[in-house]
């Protein structure tokens, strides 16, 4: 597949392209779906870090589109992971729910990177939702014995039944329903977070654009909390 000008920007910022092999699918619940690959010597190539991430392509209206996925339980030495998939109706999930044994897709490795807190977080503070879900999974096996306050935000009855990886007494999870304009999560991040967040904390935001930048700018200039001790990005748009 031609990756078109996207594709040339890649390039450019010396974005590396592997294709993937479908091994295997499953579907977790009836809106998110677990695909998983033969890595394309993409991870011999690149290791492993938390929360790593790639750009599949798929078509859109018969023109290339990239989209970025989280790796889930990358295994360098077999050279297998998966990804998990949101599903919405658009063209990533179109390709995820019809995807078999055998099939292949063209990804572009550019842009993903980690860098632990100095010093080590005390506690997580972290934001999510469906589409961040293998990020706070990958965030909270990285620092495998720190506690951690997660707000979740929903917009399924079945995002709740979504294989979140906490631990009883060390993970809270704050189960927060999207409604129709996600100002619920932001409203109580906002009410929560004063409470929670001490010097050698570390805020990981990962929802919805919007919503990340109202938490972010709140973190920052309501509550000062140094740029190096959050992390965010916006995972989607409304």
């Amino acid at each position: 597949m031609s990756h078109g000008w996207e594709g040339v920007v890649l390039k450019l910022f010396r974005g590396k392209d592997f294709q993937f092999t479908v091994t295997g699918a499953e579907d977790v619940t009836p809106t998110y779906r677990r695909v998983d690959f033969a890595d394309g010597g993409l991870l011999a190539a690149a290791g492993v870090h938390p929360a790593m991430w790639v750009r599949l392509w798929f078509d859109l209206d018969s023109n290339p589109h990239q989209r970025a996925f989280t790796l889930v339980d990358p295994d360098a030495e077999a050279g297998t992971f998966s990804i998990e998939f949101a599903l919405h109706g658009g063209s990533a999930s179109k390709w995820a729910e019809a995807a078999a044994p055998g099939d292949t897709i063209d990804a572009t490795l550019q842009g993903t990177r980690f860098h632990d807190p100095d010093p080590a977080p005390s506690r997580l503070c972290i934001v999510g939702d469906a589409a961040s879900a293998p990020a706070v999974n990958s965030l909270l096996d990285h620092f495998d014995r720190t506690e951690a306050v997660i707000w979740f935000e929903t917009q399924h009855e079945e995002d709740r039944d979504l294989p979140l990886r906490v631990e009883d007494g060390r993970h809270e999870v704050r189960w927060i329903d999207r409604g129709d304009t996600g100002e619920a999560l932001v409203k109580q991040v906002r009410t929560d977070l004063p409470d929670l967040f001490s010097e050698d904390a570390y805020l990981w935001i990962t929802c919805e654009a919007k919503s990340t930048r109202q938490i972010a700018s709140f973190a920052k200039k309501e509550l000062g909390i140094p740029k190096q001790r959050i992390h965010a990005l916006g995972y989607w748009r409304a």
